[in-house]
């Protein structure tokens, strides 16, 4: 293993070049309208922009991963930000739906090459309480950044910058990418395995086509009316997943190297860590979808005022991030997990009361004790997420672990709206956003109940592991 120390310059690159991925998560959501607009989308058009990025990212972010233990984490990094800004700057030129749609799913592959590299890097490179610090950084970046989409892409909507509109919430990576390729060659160190492992096909392939399925068929769903090719793309998902595990058990038992090791999968950590991620995040990406859309739908907000209103989340979630290193030094990992999750349930349980007693006078002063206290509660989850998930990860497969949670991560994040949209979609029927939102936040707190329930019950995955290997 080829490694040296990273300094707090080299960190602060790496978490710029974390910011492109998270941001474009969020920020293209906030431009849809103007875009339909411009462009002449359709509703399944619109749904395809949306989806074809988190399609792409989820699916290449396991490749990701390889490429970087293999080829030099580094390496794979500026490779990343390299596409990422191409693609960008082909979304802020696109004059069609089609190249709108090829520029977000080159995005996606940009973004699967960069994050995996950064939580290796951080894994290999630091030690004790650098580490820690640089994990709760991490996870407050890459929240906060999630968050800043929503604000920014109002912003740059409503200023119309030269005229560019929605074209800017693309334009606005490009100035971050220049940073990135200038400076990450320099101060963060370049580290990869010293024997390179073959690419495992059949793994990527099959987990493209589970990935794929899976997501295609709840964003169109909906929008189709759930005719047969979304059933037929449900039906499938979980032929591909079962021949992807028939396919990694074989080559890891014939001492290869999956691209899903289920080595890796088998360790308490990881496990706890994919289980955490699809109950959270789903519900994290759900909650900002459904929030702001009874904003602007709901109440007659402007997409600008709907972003300002999560300002207050995101404030807090930082300062949360920033002390969820003492956080957890004083209650461990188990400790602080449960306090996020408590603090994060009493806020959606304050934000349902503020919203049956305000409206449909609900201000954006009038959300913020309820958004600071999910604020906090969702920074204490993110950190422990990453410090359990990787906490038992042999460093030689620090990269596929990385992209293993990574994967899920983005794929929940993905899914959040399709599924709790779902929700949210059935009960308005009558016209009723309120009743719409609450139902939906009431099933965000027992997803919530549900994570507490599971932490609560394994104790094992919290006992100390030693990340060496």
């Amino acid at each position: 293993m080829q490694t040296s120390q990273l300094q707090r310059t080299g960190l602060m690159v790496l978490l710029a070049g974390q910011l492109l991925p998270m941001i474009d998560f969020s920020i293209v959501n906030v431009a849809l309208d103007a875009m339909a607009h411009t462009l002449q989308a359709t509703a399944i058009e619109l749904a395809l922009i949306v989806a074809v990025y988190g399609i792409a990212f989820a699916i290449c972010l396991a490749m990701g991963g390889r490429l970087g233990d293999n080829y030099g984490r580094r390496r794979v990094f500026l490779a990343g930000v390299w596409i990422f800004g191409i693609a960008s700057l082909l979304c802020g030129i696109a004059n069609s739906v089609g190249l709108l749609m090829f520029a977000r799913a080159l995005q996606g592959v940009g973004a699967a090459f960069i994050v995996p590299q950064i939580l290796a890097t951080l894994h290999i490179t630091l030690k004790g309480r650098a580490h820690a610090r640089a994990i709760g950084l991490y996870g407050g970046i890459g929240g906060l950044a999630f968050i800043i989409g929503q604000v920014l892409g109002g912003f740059l909507i409503k200023a119309d910058i030269g005229g560019y509109g929605w074209r800017s919430v693309f334009l606005i990576n490009l100035p971050i990418c220049l940073f990135v390729l200038i400076t990450a060659r320099r101060f963060v160190p370049e580290t990869q395995n010293t024997q390179r492992v073959p690419v495992d096909v059949s793994g990527t392939l099959l987990l493209a086509g589970a990935i794929g399925c899976l997501m295609l068929a709840l964003a169109l769903g909906p929008l189709l009316h759930w005719s047969w090719p979304c059933i037929l793309l449900l039906v499938l998902f979980p032929l591909f997943l079962h021949r992807l595990r028939q396919s990694s058990l074989r080559l890891e038992a014939a001492n290869g190297a999956p691209l899903l090791p289920p080595s890796l999968l088998r360790l308490p950590s990881v496990r706890f860590g994919l289980t955490l991620a699809v109950l959270f995040f789903s519900c994290w990406s759900g909650f900002m979808f459904s929030v702001a859309l009874t904003l602007q739908a709901g109440l007659g907000l402007t997409a600008f005022q709907s972003g300002n209103a999560f300002i207050a989340l995101g404030v807090a979630y930082f300062i949360g991030a920033m002390q969820s290193t003492r956080i957890v030094e004083r209650l461990g990992k188990r400790g602080a997990l449960l306090m996020g999750c408590g603090i994060q349930m009493v806020g959606l349980l304050a934000l349902i009361a503020t919203l049956q007693l305000a409206w449909p006078q609900v201000g954006i002063f009038t959300l913020i004790p309820a958004t600071v206290l999910i604020g906090f509660g969702q920074s204490f989850i993110v950190s422990t997420f990453y410090r359990i998930g990787m906490s038992g990860v042999p460093h030689h497969q620090a990269g596929a672990g990385s992209a293993v949670l990574s994967t899920v991560q983005q794929s929940a994040l993905g899914l959040g709206p399709m599924l709790l949209g779902g929700v949210f979609t059935q009960i308005y029927t009558h016209g009723n956003h309120l009743a719409a939102i609450t139902g939906t936040l009431g099933v965000e707190l027992v997803m919530m109940a549900l994570l507490v329930i599971f932490t609560s019950l394994n104790r094992r995955t919290f006992q100390p592991v030693t990340a060496e290997g």
